[in-house]
């Protein structure tokens, strides 16, 4: 469980430990890929599936292969909002982001439960490896703020 950073009643904000962090990144398959272009952030949508403690994202040529290639250091983040209960979390990896070439990984990647979503041939396997996670937890009650 997380550690309490802030309280108040009905609210709180706590930092999640390493071990709910990757619970919530094999819980979900849909997050973001943070690289940088020169001194520019460029932040993209992926479907992705986590094993044995490593991000996985199929992607096509482009800026998050040429990331990948370039062995660059990567930031990916998901998160989760109930509007409704007014609460939610925040998960970060950073990683280096690479792209496997291995037949038995790829192989074994056919049958991540892992299709891209978006259109056009996505056939580039990334890994990021994760070097730091770190996450958060937020509630508001129902007396705290009406948005985030």
């Amino acid at each position: 469980m997380g550690t309490p950073l802030d309280e108040e009643p009905g609210r709180s904000f706590e930092a999640l430990d390493e071990e709910e962090c990757f619970s919530l990144l094999y819980s979900s398959s849909i997050g973001r890929v943070a690289v940088s272009l020169g001194e520019i952030p460029a932040i993209f949508p992926v479907n992705y599936h986590a094993l044995n403690g490593a991000i996985y994202f199929f992607t096509a040529e482009g800026t998050k292969l040429d990331a990948a290639i370039r062995g660059a250091m990567v930031a990916f983040q998901l998160d989760h909002f109930d509007f409704a209960d007014q609460h939610g979390w925040s998960v970060l990896a950073v990683g280096k982001a690479i792209e496997i070439h291995e037949p038995l990984l790829r192989e074994l990647a056919v049958h991540f439960p892992l299709q891209p979503w978006a259109p056009g041939a996505r056939s580039h396997l990334v890994q990021i490896w994760p070097d730091f996670v770190s996450g958060r937890r937020i509630t508001f009650g129902r007396d705290g703020p009406g948005t985030w």
